[in-house]
């Protein structure tokens, strides 16, 4: 970093012999003011020149604006790498040599994140800003993708990786009612031309994607088909990620059998699995923690996936916590597993749990909070849903909406408030925390 300049040298050049005037001669017609008296062997010391201070001026100025002279590279690079990524933003705006600093992809790589925002549909892909103001920190256009593809989607985000559906054609904007597939709607994402799009994996930050190769079922499977697909990605190693894809039969009865594709290998790989045959799982979310896919059941039970073992397991889920419905979610925040569920009637309280231990399953009580309160009122207005839609990955906060007009935030530890939205713009999202790392992709 830049030193400071205080503490400068007060020296100013070689010390002038004292003269003392003439006897005899008027001081007055001197054109040098007489000399003080002077105690023995002092000198005194004359001021320095415009000339001479502009140019020490300049040599002072020359030796800030060059932070790397003085610091040893690898110790600032270490520095700099500790910075938060949001403030790496601002110190490249100080000069030249700090944008190049900033820049330099080994301090990204290892610059801590956090949580900035939002992805979210509206007309088309947006991001939401944590903070509320400024731009954003990523494009939400995807403007990388568009030399590719004509259209995409995002279906899912995996804390800093997003998955698309993309379309090499674009968006049928005057395809009308008498046009449409029977069954579907104007405000469908799908066309006639929707069985031909890619899955792509991409990071916003980076700009790099993959495709995702073709999925080939075994042929001996009777009538098995791709279910949806749930990306798994860990910032621990942010140099892998995996495609979840769960494959249901008209045979049988649930889920038996998946297909699994690691960024490592390049490669889908099928599992079958007949134990956990009858729990049927929620094809609306899923959570990747500890390199294992979590999925909410409709038997009040949460169904674990390890990608690397393949091995199935249930955890129950807290006492007295049902999801016949589907109305419980999980989330995962400073490396634990969390659930919630609200309670759409009496005073629609909302119950978030933590699970302290894998093995033994033990979930412990975190917070419950009436939802009507923390919106400002004591009843639901009419057409008004509650829902509890994320969890801060590294704090005890939550993200709220009331599906209808506000989103707010609510901090467990202190129980405050944040309004982030009161407009109806930005209801819900997915949460996104940019990744600066580098990971396995097909050259893109």
């Amino acid at each position: 970093m830049p030193p400071g300049g205080g503490g400068g040298d007060h020296g100013y050049g070689e010390p002038a012999t004292a003269r003392g005037g003439r006897d005899g001669e008027d001081p007055s017609r001197s054109s040098h003011p007489a000399s003080l008296p002077l105690l023995p062997g002092l000198a005194v010391t004359p001021l320095p020149s415009e000339k001479e201070k502009k140019k020490k001026q300049k040599h002072v100025q020359q030796e800030e604006e060059v932070p790397a002279a003085s610091f040893p590279e690898d110790a600032l690079t270490e520095i700099l790498s500790r910075v938060p990524c949001r403030s790496l933003c601002r110190f490249k705006c100080v000069s030249k040599e700090w944008l190049a600093l900033c820049s330099y992809s080994r301090v990204r790589r290892r610059s801590p994140q956090a949580m900035s925002g939002f992805f979210y549909k509206d007309h088309g892909c947006r991001f939401h800003n944590l903070s509320g103001r400024g731009p954003p920190m990523v494009d939400p256009d995807l403007s990388f993708l568009r030399s590719s593809y004509k259209h995409f989607s995002v279906t899912q985000c995996s804390t800093s990786l997003l998955l698309c559906k993309c379309w090499k054609v674009p968006y049928p904007k005057q395809l009308g009612w008498n046009s449409l597939p029977k069954g579907k709607t104007e405000q469908c994402f799908e066309w006639p031309e929707a069985d031909e799009f890619d899955y792509v994996v991409c990071n916003p930050a980076t700009r790099e994607w993959t495709l995702l190769p073709p999925m080939e079922l075994p042929e001996h499977l009777p009538l098995f088909r791709a279910g949806k697909y749930f990306l798994g990605f860990d910032a621990a190693i942010p140099s892998r990620f995996v495609v979840f894809v769960p494959l249901n039969s008209s045979q049988t009865y649930g889920l038996s059998a998946d297909m699994i594709y690691s960024s490592d290998t390049g490669r889908w790989t099928f599992t079958q699995c007949n134990y956990f045959s009858t729990y049927s799982i929620s094809y609306l979310e899923s959570t990747f923690l500890n390199n294992t896919m979590h999925f909410p059941t409709r038997y009040s039970a949460i169904v674990t996936v390890d990608m690397e073992r393949k091995d199935w397991r249930k955890i129950r889920m807290p006492r007295g916590m049902t999801n016949k419905h589907g109305d419980v979610s999980i989330g995962k925040s400073q490396g634990r597993l969390f659930a919630w569920h609200i309670k759409n009637q009496g005073d629609y309280r909302l119950s978030i749990w933590v699970l302290e231990n894998d093995d033994s399953g033990k979930w412990t009580l975190k917070c419950t909070v009436c939802c009507s309160k923390l919106f400002g009122r004591d009843c639901r207005k009419n057409y008004e849903s509650y829902s509890m839609f994320a969890i801060h990955p590294e704090r005890n906060l939550i993200f709220l909406t009331d599906t209808k007009d506000k989103t707010l935030s609510y901090d467990m530890d202190n129980q405050e408030v944040h309004i982030i939205c009161a407009t109806g713009d930005f209801l819900e999202g997915l949460p996104y925390t940019p990744s600066f790392a580098e990971w396995t992709s097909d050259g893109h």
